[in-house]
């Protein structure tokens, strides 16, 4: 946990706040990043052939559904109880980036409801990066399967 104060005095009690529910805050945010790829790819699981039929005309291989499929439900899985979490954030960018580009290339698209919708759905997932590079840089938190295990 990252225990830096803000170089403003004025914004002293935020940092005060920030460090107090610093763990706290840590999990909450792994439970609602690790909620978006779990409830996502939990319907998916069930259908893989069906999601892996809709791979070849985005430009991505039949095969990678197997791949992609289990990584996003298991890697949001991961994020929440804090389980290797900084190599299951390296798959998680990887996922972000291909499904970004792939499926969310609003620059593809020129019907114009169609496009917004695609456009604030590349930028969701550019936000959910931003979230999972912040959780690289800090780490689970102490309240995460990773701190039990380096205990141990």
């Amino acid at each position: 946990m990252n225990s830096e104060r803000s170089s403003l005095p004025i914004l002293s009690h935020a940092d005060g706040l920030a460090m107090s529910t610093g763990d706290f805050l840590l999990l909450a945010g792994r439970i609602l990043l690790g909620l978006i790829f779990v409830r996502s790819g939990y319907g998916k699981l069930f259908d893989i052939s069906g999601v892996a039929a809709t791979f070849p005309p985005r430009g991505i291989p039949y095969f990678m559904a197997w791949i992609s499929v289990p990584s996003e439900f298991f890697g949001g899985l991961a994020l929440i109880f804090g389980f290797a979490t900084r190599y299951v954030i390296g798959i998680m960018v990887i996922f972000m980036l291909v499904a970004s580009f792939s499926s969310h290339a609003y620059w593809n698209f020129t019907d114009a409801a169609v496009r917004r919708a695609q456009d604030t759905n590349f930028w969701k997932n550019m936000a959910i990066l931003g979230g999972i590079l912040f959780l690289f840089v800090t780490g689970p938190g102490r309240f995460s399967v990773d701190r039990w295990l380096a205990k141990r």
